[in-house]
């Protein structure tokens, strides 16, 4: 029942969206406004998602420079912190002064301080140009209303080699609570992000829910 008040939650939360992908015509999902912040950190998202397990299947470099797009309040911004350590740095971006504001009091709460908040817009992130070892968009990349100006300037942002990590709600699985426009399969993210010069690695498929997609430069 917890499951699915949530993800009922991340519906009503949401305003409607109309636009499709240029390229896979698929419809873009709505985005989730300030008043379904505390949704980000329900304590089910520890069963529902795995979120350390992810990061151990991934590998954080400790001292890296990483980026945490859609990054809401800050939840996976401070397990990124943590991981690279004093020495690295995170960018956490959102297109929300609300959602940035609480991820800046969570982070002065926890006492992180290599956390950098980054204000972008719609079709841009905002993050300097070949630093970022990892761009990770957690369950934010089916959002993106202006998809193709944005993951150019993400593929901008990250060095030669640099990672681009997607984790998406599993389209191919129709038991995953989610609505349809939440979720995404690996055929369709491949779909969409190939042709924008990113080279598919793989997809994990070890947590409960979730695609781990990765691409490179």
């Amino acid at each position: 029942m917890r499951i699915f008040l949530a993800a009922i939650f991340l519906i009503t939360t949401c305003a409607c969206a109309q636009d499709v992908h240029p390229v896979s015509g698929r419809r873009i999902a709505p985005v989730m406004g300030v008043g379904g912040a505390d949704w980000l950190v329900r304590p089910e998202r520890v069963e529902e998602e795995h979120p350390d397990e992810a990061l151990n299947l991934i590998g954080i470099p400790k001292g890296g420079t990483v980026a945490d797009v859609g990054a809401g309040v800050g939840y996976y911004s401070a397990k990124l912190a943590k991981r690279v350590g004093p020495e690295g740095k995170v960018y956490a971006n959102d297109i929300q002064e609300g959602m940035i504001e609480r991820l800046r009091q969570n982070m002065a709460a926890q006492h992180i301080t290599n956390v950098i908040s980054v204000l972008g817009t719609e079709d841009d992130p905002k993050l300097p140009k070949d630093q970022m070892d990892i761009v990770m968009l957690v369950d934010v990349y089916h959002e993106f209303s202006k998809p193709v100006q944005m993951i150019n300037h993400i593929r901008d942002s990250l060095k030669p080699g640099g990672r681009l990590i997607l984790l998406e709600y599993r389209a191919e699985d129709p038991s995953v609570p989610i609505r349809p426009e939440h979720k995404m399969s690996v055929k369709t993210v491949r779909q969409e992000l190939e042709p924008q010069g990113l080279k598919f690695q793989k997809s994990i498929e070890k947590l409960p829910w979730q695609h781990i997609i990765i691409f490179t430069k």
